[in-house]
């Protein structure tokens, strides 16, 4: 493996754009790389509507070397708004057709080597879904989380919009991505560290710090608990949560990229919309200050 000064670029990363929001749509507008040889990483939860995914990823895989997503929950919303009516694992293709008419990395492709600084590594777009396995305290299926997310008033809008078609449920979509995506995860090559790139956490301890944690029942699978150790993780990239920061677990790196909602941004000390470097990895001082 080579040292962390090999090779030109960055890795960069960032999630929940959210470009629906005009203040959001103006941070895409702003972003640019800081080399000609930077990769962005998008995990997921651009917008809502196919137009605004086409626009933004292509915004961005204009001004980066490479673009890689990763799909989040909003993507794959049939929404009320947009004039694409297609549902489930069609309107998942149908995503990865823009993508690749834009030359944008989808989790369908094979998986780039980043040679840049801190690589090689292979560069691992996921989509797993979740399962309804990160149940609150107290519930031990699935009804009585959802009861119990009901009664507290703290409903994903997955339950309304994201619809699972051809599968008869989102866990049976989220268990049949997770056999696919680990079954391509062990032919990555031996010895190559991964950077692994979900809208979701692979292991439950960052929805320890969420407000509501019922809402952690849409924020993964325990299924994928041991992929960080199995699969030569680097660092795991992941949103969906809106509390960017680093966390370490059994010494590997979990990074949240979310820029979020405006309402959440506008409390937070730093500048909205910052990428944030994957590789070559920041000194652990300068990940927690990036994280604030």
């Amino acid at each position: 493996m080579t040292s962390a000064t090999d090779g030109p670029g960055q890795l960069w990363a960032i999630s929940d754009l959210h470009i629906g929001h005009p203040e959001n749509r103006a941070l895409v507008e702003a972003m640019r790389p800081a080399s000609d040889d930077d990769w962005l990483l998008v995990a997921g939860d651009v917008a809502e509507t196919v137009s605004d995914i086409r626009w933004a990823l292509g915004t961005l895989a204009d001004r980066f070397r490479r673009v890689v997503w990763a799909p989040g929950n909003h993507e794959l919303w049939t929404h009320p708004k947009d004039p694409v009516t297609l549902r489930g694992a069609a309107r998942y293709a149908h995503l990865v057709e823009v993508c690749r008419e834009l030359g944008v990395t989808t989790p369908e492709d094979p998986y780039p080597v980043w040679e840049g600084a801190g690589g090689p590594v292979a560069v691992a777009p996921l989509f797993l879904l979740y399962d309804y396995s990160f149940l609150p305290a107290g519930c031990a299926t699935k009804e009585e989380g959802l009861a119990y997310a009901h009664g507290t008033g703290v409903v994903c809008n997955d339950e309304y919009l994201l619809h699972p078609d051809p599968y008869p449920s989102r866990e049976a979509w989220c268990r049949a991505r997770v056999a696919e995506t680990e079954r391509r995860l062990a032919e990555v090559p031996d010895g190559l560290p991964t950077v692994l790139v979900n809208h979701y956490p692979l292991d439950r301890h960052p929805t320890d710090v969420l407000w509501y944690p019922e809402f952690a029942m849409w924020c993964g699978t325990r299924l994928t608990a041991d992929w960080h150790r199995r699969f030569r993780v680097d660092t795991m990239v992941y949103g969906h949560l809106h509390i960017p920061r680093t966390t370490w677990h059994e010494g590997v790196r979990f990074e949240e990229v979310s820029v979020g909602y405006p309402r959440e941004w506008r409390k937070r000390s730093g500048p909205p919309g910052r990428l944030r470097r994957i590789l070559p990895a920041p000194a652990r001082r300068e990940q927690e200050a990036a994280a604030r």
